[in-house]
């Protein structure tokens, strides 16, 4: 689906999902000020065209036992397709990796962690990511703070 194939209606039922993917139809349509049948088949359509990818709960790290998150740069030792695919899969299969993203610049990859203490860290760093014989560089990033997390997409 297209951005110009998204109208303002849709972008008010992303808008309030973000907010409360909870939200029943029939309050979502009144919030929207459609009734719920139309409703209904624009989530649904949303849905099937995969603009809206899923539900889920949005859970408290420190309060979860994850209180360290570690932005971490990476770089490949090789920079060819299969080395990048392999390097790829391996990093999206890591449970402590919430979010992977291949860019531009120094690093290959930039890594967000989300780990229990600085030792489990050391541990998963130590054991588990430069094992990959895919890795060449490894820069660990740790947040101080979180001032803005998992805010809605601006649609």
């Amino acid at each position: 689906m297209p951005r110009d194939a998204i109208d303002g209606t849709d972008r008010k039922i992303l808008r309030h999902l973000q907010e409360d993917g909870r939200l029943t139809n029939v309050e979502l349509a009144d919030r929207i000020a459609l009734s719920p049948s139309p409703c209904l088949r624009r989530v649904k359509n949303l849905e099937s065209e995969g603009v809206i990818r899923g539900y889920r709960a949005i859970v408290d790290r420190k309060k979860a036992g994850l209180g360290l998150t570690v932005f971490v740069s990476l770089r490949a030792t090789h920079q060819n397709r299969e080395e990048m695919l392999s390097l790829s899969a391996a990093l999206a299969a890591m449970p402590e990796v919430v979010a992977c993203h291949m860019v531009s610049g120094q690093a290959d990859f930039l890594l967000e962690v989300a780990m229990p203490d600085l030792e489990a860290y050391e541990h998963w760093i130590t054991e588990r990511l430069i094992t990959l014989n895919m890795v060449e560089d490894v820069r660990s990033n740790f947040a101080i703070r979180t001032v803005k997390d998992q805010a809605p997409l601006p649609v």
